[in-house]
């Protein structure tokens, strides 16, 4: 049974992830941790592997369509390396409760703006 929910949560998150542009930390974590009971902190280690091929092969594939700013995924990449250095310490001092609430802000956070940018271009569109 826990293979047939990893299987389906990889297939679920690697569609998402290619509609959406979104990685392991918005789908892999709370799957992980609500459907397999994985800790906070064991959820989001396993989602940083397992991010790797889903975004090799969505990388790939919207490169095919001309979708990626070679220039600042690198910058990027490269700026990440020191942060993830830095997360990954962060999140073995916190208490799992607290790491958990944390997450569950930035969640929050992220639908928040999303949901705000959303309204503010639709007000902006004229009426059909």
């Amino acid at each position: 049974m826990t293979h047939v929910a990893v299987a389906v949560i990889g297939a679920l998150a690697g569609v998402l992830a290619g509609l959406f542009g979104v990685g392991g930390g918005v789908l892999f974590v709370p799957a992980l941790a609500l459907v397999l009971g994985l800790t906070q902190i064991h959820a989001e280690a396993t989602s940083l592997l397992a991010i790797l091929p889903t975004a090799l092969v969505g990388t790939w594939r919207h490169h095919r369509y001309g979708n990626v700013d070679l220039r600042a995924a690198a910058w990027i990449g490269l700026a990440s390396i020191g942060g993830v250095q830095l997360g990954v310490l962060a999140a073995e001092a916190l208490p799992e409760h607290v790491l958990r609430k944390l997450f569950g802000a930035l969640l929050l956070a992220t639908a928040a703006q999303l949901a705000w940018r959303t309204r503010r271009r639709s007000a902006r569109l004229p009426e059909a």
